[in-house]
């Protein structure tokens, strides 16, 4: 890796670093169609009743934000966190401003390239606007889907408003770069009770986005409508928040989870990033719901 990581806590040694951690799930590319690569970080394997799990990060984070859960859930099941189309090493999407499917088609590839019939599916933020467009088109490739901090999208605002949040957030980007962007917004991400290895942690996953991918993703926090997605996905859905979340808060959330017709889950002392400062109750989330939809889809 090109920079240093951040110092972070850990049971066993204060002393090991987040770049140790993240070398036990190391960075792999792999071949989708058109000649386009995603990039991803793996953990687990297969295991009898176990589905796997896929974690889609927000739109200032990636793979190696979900370091904590490659951990925790890799034990008992195949893991896989990707880069999004335009993060870290994986191909962009054609279009400069592109709707939710784009980035669904590209998930259904690259979850073919892995041999992956069927999954869990969780989403953080972006990520959950991706995941729900996948499930809406995909339902049976998704036994279970959990959005986590869910950002709503634009699509059903005026186009004064959805250019107005795309455009100012665009020109964030071109002002401060990914390094500024991450010195200034990153705080944003996480509650007051966030320690500073958590912080700091949040700050280098910010520093490293590409600044065409995270255009290409403004345009389509710009673009789309997570809440008609989940309203025509029939299948096993849970929604969770951090009770301190100023990014998408829980009255953000909760529309979503009603869309969804599911009850929200909120996280106390929790912010937008969520499962890096509250590592241990986001895993036991995350784990509980993988359990139980791996129950359902034992019986199906």
């Amino acid at each position: 890796m090109s920079a240093a990581l951040p110092v972070t806590a850990d049971q066993s040694d204060q002393s090991v670093t987040l770049e140790t951690r993240l070398s036990h799930f190391p960075a792999k590319r792999i071949a989708i169609a058109s000649q386009r690569t995603l990039g991803y970080r793996e953990a687990g394997a297969a295991h009898a009743g176990a589905l796997p799990l896929v974690l889609l990060h927000g739109i200032g984070s990636g793979a190696a934000s979900w370091v904590q859960q490659l951990e925790g859930l890799g034990t008992t099941r195949r893991v896989i966190a990707w880069d999004a189309p335009g993060y870290g090493e994986s191909t962009p999407v054609e279009s400069a401003s592109p709707q939710a499917d784009a980035y669904a088609i590209s998930l259904a590839q690259w979850l073919d390239a892995l041999d992956i019939e069927r999954c869990v599916l969780v989403g953080h933020s972006l990520g959950a606007i991706i995941a729900g467009s996948f499930a809406a088109s995909h339902a049976q490739r998704v036994a279970g889907l959990l959005l986590i901090s869910p950002a709503a999208g634009y699509g059903a605002a005026s186009e004064e408003v959805r250019a107005s949040k795309r455009d100012s957030r665009l020109a964030m980007l071109a002002e401060l770069g990914p390094q500024g962007l991450a010195e200034q917004r990153s705080a944003n991400m996480l509650s007051s009770h966030a320690d500073q290895a958590s912080r700091d942690w949040v700050r280098w996953n910010m520093s490293r986005i590409v600044p065409h991918g995270y255009a290409q993703a403004t345009h389509l926090l710009a673009n789309a409508d997570l809440a008609s997605d989940v309203a025509n996905y029939t299948g096993r859905i849970a929604v969770a928040v951090g009770a301190d979340d100023a990014i998408t808060p829980p009255s953000s959330c909760e529309r979503i989870a009603l869309a969804a017709h599911t009850r929200l889950q909120i996280i106390p002392r929790a912010g937008h990033a969520g499962y890096i400062e509250a590592g241990d109750e986001y895993t036991a989330l995350i784990d509980a719901f993988c359990r139980a939809s791996d129950g359902q889809w034992s019986k199906a």
